[in-house]
């Protein structure tokens, strides 16, 4: 006994004279449980805190108060570290979710939560240098609420911060003589520098998912690490250790699925049979496309022409204005359920094969339906005799979001609770749904789309678009537990989520980029609303501000950045040809890593 206590003060004795990130290290790799280090630094922290006393006669008051600070800091912070987990509400339904759903129906989970986080920093950047500057300068607003507003975006809510059109084009000064806010700059160089932001922080996540996902050496290993090395042995409770079992076992039947996948082999007649069905699927798909797009130009032309030529900005007028934003959620909502069914009459090989076909019909409506709406937008409501287009288009885009979230929970409630009522009760045969992580996912790329877009427009609407992915992740969830069954075939889908990410930067955020450019550099901003108004483009406000710059020797620098690098086509050319370059480096790597790992998983099983 005396022994062991002499061991484990000589142990706390040696940590309490490392340093704390060796401490950290050294404490990390006990083979101890998760309690009986607690304990140790517990001990190591009031050990540091007796040197400290002792030592305090020979320092200084303030110096002995700066170690007793930083000592109370880090006892905060290792408190806050051990509790944060509970308070992320996220972590227990992901792993419930995959443990008994699978990868598939999980990556969807996650994908809806980095689009959660993604909005909560767009949300906190536009507040924090946009908005919150406007309300030192924002006059009253004299409308009444009626409570429509919260459905239309129109009434109340047109002379509030919700909108471009009430932000103002002054500086904002509060103490006379003293520094000043310029809201034009403040509202360009934020929306910009977000996007370049959100630009990079899209291609760390694609190129993090795809080494994670596509690169993995454990693949070629076999099932026998994953079963053997891959258990948390400071799992104590009964209810972790049942979850943790329970999603180790659907991972390596995943893995399993995956080595006995078999490939089955058709006659002549029957492939010839199976492509025609395919081309007939396809022509269908995007006949569907095109006929809603029709649709959804000719009635935003007639709406405009009602609602904007002839003057009419009463309320119930503004209500009116619902019908092209249900129509498009209708058009969004039953045509994947028409893709669904051409899917399951192609009878594909995989659930994988089945998931991308109909992704890939979806993106192609729902990125179709965005580009006449963007169409609409830009060279129709921008030319119109509105008196502040902007806002316009910030509350249409505000209407369809809203449309869009309520059309979501219906989906819920009609294509999965109702679905498992008639199959459970009516028709058995049905069982229950499974559920469509195509048409869920294709969903929230179509919200993220409109969001991008309206940031321009209605800088608070991420703010929106956070509640309601926040609420969509519950009811899903209820609903996935409480309706829907796991995948019939399970299947391995790691890449999932990298495919996920590739199609909310490829088709999604570089085709807002183009909108937003266009609206920056051609349109011109309304005379009577908004922080531009007045001059020839938006961007105008930054040539203005270069011009002014001109007369400072200090600020030189940055107009020679300006005129050399920013307005330069030939700086971007040779930019685009290193990040090509880059990427052919990178892809190359991978591909020598690849034939690597499995040449050395060859000769070991030789």
């Amino acid at each position: 006994f005396f022994q062991g206590f002499d061991a484990e003060e000589d142990l706390i004795g040696r940590l309490a004279r490392m340093s704390t990130r060796e401490r950290i290290k050294a404490i990390q790799k006990m083979p101890e449980t998760m309690k009986k280090k607690r304990e140790i630094r517990n001990k190591v922290l009031t050990e540091i805190t007796k040197q400290s006393r002792h030592r305090g006669t020979q320092l200084s008051c303030c110096t002995h108060c700066l170690q007793e600070t930083a000592v109370s800091f880090r006892r905060f912070g290792n408190t806050f570290s051990e509790y944060f987990h509970l308070l992320w509400i996220w972590q227990k339904a992901l792993k419930v979710i995959g443990a008994e759903f699978g990868t598939s129906v999980l990556s969807y989970f996650i994908f809806l939560k980095w689009l959660l986080n993604f909005n909560l920093f767009s949300f906190l950047v536009n507040f924090s240098f946009i908005t919150i500057p406007q309300f030192l300068t924002a006059e009253p607003n004299n409308l009444s609420f009626t409570g429509l507003e919260l459905f239309t975006g129109a009434g109340y809510f047109q002379q509030t911060v919700l909108y471009y059109g009430f932000y103002t084009n002054a500086t904002v000064s509060k103490i006379e003589n003293g520094p000043s806010y310029n809201m034009q700059l403040a509202y360009i160089f934020t929306v910009g520098i977000y996007f370049i932001i959100c630009f990079f922080i899209l291609l760390f996540s694609m190129a993090s998912s795809f080494r994670k996902n596509f690169i993995q050496p454990q693949a070629h290993s076999g099932n026998a690490s994953k079963l053997l090395c891959t258990w948390d042995f400071n799992i104590t409770n009964d209810k972790a250790v049942k979850l943790k079992q329970k999603n180790l076992s659907t991972q390596i039947k995943e893995d399993l699925t995956e080595v006995n996948r078999e490939v089955l082999n058709f006659s002549v007649t029957q492939r010839v049979a199976r492509v025609a069905v395919h081309l007939l699927s396809w022509f269908a798909s995007l006949g569907t496309a095109v006929a809603a797009c029709a649709g959804v130009y000719f009635l935003s032309i007639n709406n405009l022409k009602l609602f904007v030529k002839e003057h009419k900005d009463d309320l119930e007028s503004q209500a009116a204005m619902l019908v092209l934003p249900l129509v498009t959620s209708l058009l969004n909502t039953f045509t994947p359920f028409f893709y669904s069914c051409l899917g399951h009459m192609e009878r594909f090989q995989t659930p994988g094969y089945h998931i991308y076909v109909t992704i890939a019909r979806n993106i192609i409506l729902k990125i179709s339906i965005v580009g006449i709406l963007c169409y609409y937008w830009l060279n129709i409501v921008a030319a119109s005799e509105s008196q502040c287009w902007e806002t316009l288009v910030g509350q249409d885009i505000y209407r369809l979001v809203l449309v869009d979230f309520i059309f979501c929970l219906l989906g819920s409630f009609f294509g999965e609770f109702l679905r498992r009522i008639i199959g459970t009760t009516v028709f058995v045969r049905l069982g229950q749904p499974e559920f469509d992580i195509g048409r869920n996912v294709l969903d929230l790329i179509y919200a993220q789309t409109l969001t991008w877009i309206g940031i321009l427009f209605s800088p608070l609407l991420p703010g929106i678009q956070m509640i309601a992915f926040s609420i969509v992740f519950f009811v899903k969830k209820v609903s996935l537990m409480r309706n829907c069954q796991p995948p019939r075939k399970v299947w391995k889908t790691a890449q999932m989520t990298t495919s996920f990410m590739f199609l909310l930067f490829c088709p999604s955020f570089l085709g807002v980029l183009c909108v937003i450019g266009v609206t920056v550099w051609r349109l011109k901003p309304s005379e009577g609303c908004g922080p531009f108004r007045g001059l020839p483009s938006m961007y105008a406000a930054v040539s203005e501000w270069i011009q002014i710059l001109e007369n400072y020797t200090v600020s030189k620098w940055v107009v020679w950045i300006y005129r050399n690098l920013i307005t330069s086509e030939l700086f971007f050319f040779i930019l685009s040809g290193i990040v090509l370059i880059i990427i052919y480096l990178y892809w190359q790597i991978i591909q020598g890593r690849k034939t690597m790992v499995k040449l050395f998983h060859k000769q070991i099983i030789n």
